[in-house]
């Protein structure tokens, strides 16, 4: 395993102090992380997405915001305004919630589409524009939003153009029963969470990222991938509406992240099969057929990639 496999290794076993049980979803999360990608965690409540980006953040050492999302939040508290100062006679930009390392939209799908699309400069160009001015946001910036996907009352679901900016969507359900009684143990025996440590600074992560991306994946490898994406495309008896050419990057990226998680040199086929789901099931949109006959996007993603 080589020194930069086992950083990310090192990451996902302290972000594991405090989840228990959700060990691949802390390691899409961090495969997300690596990629420099946004994520979407579908979940149900009370399974520890708070904890599990602040101690990504304590990890790093970076910044971190947690943003509830409600009804009645502005795009402003979001990514901020200008106030007129007496003292100056000048107008002042107050920093949103945006401006940190790590922002956690919670539960993003319960504020109207208005506020919503107050996310989408923010995570495609990773910066904020009020009144004609431009500000950017910190160069280590990943937005990780949940939605709950067992209550629909009083929620906006969110377009297809704003899913379309996370790189990946990522499943948590209950934990085990083993991984609960666990989670009993630590939170109602010691007293205190368990400790998350430094494991690096903010300027060395954003050189792993870099090292990320030189990961060699073969040319029959990215037309392999170029043929999925467009298998989502055109076979209307599965899938209505296919993927953007997003996916085929997010796919070769996540895939060069998983294999240097998993200590390899290099991307294998394997890797591309195993990021492909949390890449497209948030992409695709499947054809009335499909969902009469009871399928959802991950047995639709399974059905293509037998077709490779």
């Amino acid at each position: 395993m080589t020194n930069k496999s086992r950083i990310m290794r090192d990451i996902v076993d302290n972000v594991e102090k405090v989840l228990v049980g959700k060990r691949e979803a802390i390691e899409l999360v961090v495969i997300g992380l690596m990629c420099s990608g946004h994520i979407l965690i579908e979940d149900v409540p009370g399974v520890g997405k708070t904890s599990l980006a602040s101690a990504l953040s304590r990890s790093i050492n970076a910044s971190f915001r947690r943003i509830q999302f409600t009804p009645d939040i502005m795009p402003s508290d979001i990514t901020g305004f200008s106030m007129y100062n007496p003292k100056t006679n000048e107008f002042e930009f107050q920093r949103g919630s945006v401006f940190s390392n790590f922002v956690l939209a919670d539960e993003i799908n319960r504020t109207p589409p208005k506020t919503q699309a107050s996310l989408l400069e923010v995570m495609e160009e990773r910066q904020v524009s009020i009144d004609g001015v431009t500000y950017p946001l910190p160069k280590l910036f990943m937005v990780l939003a949940t939605q709950n996907p067992i209550e629909y009352i009083g929620t906006y679901p969110l377009p297809e153009a704003q899913t379309d900016r996370f790189l990946l969507k990522i499943r948590v359900d209950y934990p085990q029963d083993a991984d609960e009684v666990e989670i009993i143990n630590r939170y109602t025996t010691h007293g205190k969470e368990p400790s998350v440590k430094k494991l690096m600074a903010k300027d060395s992560l954003l050189n792993l990222q870099k090292y990320c991306r030189q990961v060699p994946i073969s040319e029959d490898l990215k037309k392999k991938v170029v043929k999925l994406v467009n298998l989502t495309r055109t076979n209307k008896d599965l899938i209505e509406y296919g993927a953007s050419p997003r996916a085929s990057l997010g796919i070769v990226m996540a895939a060069k992240a998983h294999a240097l998680l998993n200590g390899k040199t290099y991307v294998g086929i394997e890797d591309i099969k195993k990021m492909s789901y949390p890449v497209l099931r948030h992409r695709i949109i499947l054809s009335f057929k499909a969902e009469r006959e009871g399928r959802n996007t991950d047995d639709a993603i399974s059905t293509l990639l037998q077709k490779l």
